[in-house]
């Protein structure tokens, strides 16, 4: 009998040999592209081109996606399903600066906007993967 109160296709298995290749090489690009946009929050606020001299509050911006690291490492179906929707605030903040910016504000913006397509197309793909993988509920 199992302690954990998460149904069982939410929680990950054992090993990682458990998930289909497909979710192993979306969850990897998801990862990535995570990691991408923190560094690349934190040095456009920073030091590339900060809204002010010497950095801005807005390099918090990136706190969401550190603090969602550690569910999409540790395999949750339901981090990846919630970041779905959530990586669309940097898409759409990518999209409102690239437009609206200037200098190399406006090319870092467009940058935003590619890493978080990316990281949308494949949080898509490791639930498609995951779900077509998992046995049909009982």
């Amino acid at each position: 009998m199992s302690t954990s109160l998460a149904p069982a296709r939410d929680r990950a298995p054992s090993a990682q040999a458990d998930f289909p290749p497909a979710a192993r090489r979306a969850r990897t690009v998801a990862l990535g592209a995570f990691v991408a946009l923190v560094v690349l929050g934190m040095a456009w606020e920073f030091w590339l081109a900060p809204l002010r001299p010497g950095g801005s509050w807005l390099a918090l911006k990136v706190l969401p996606l550190v603090l969602g690291i550690p569910g999409l490492r540790a395999w949750r179906l339901r981090s990846y399903q919630a970041w779905s929707m959530g990586i669309l605030i940097y898409l759409c903040e990518g999209l409102v600066r690239a437009t609206s910016d200037t200098g190399l504000s406006a090319h870092l913006a467009a940058l935003e906007t590619v890493l978080a397509l990316i990281a949308f197309a494949a949080l898509l793909l490791h639930v498609r993967a995951r779900r077509h993988a998992a046995p049909p509920p009982t």
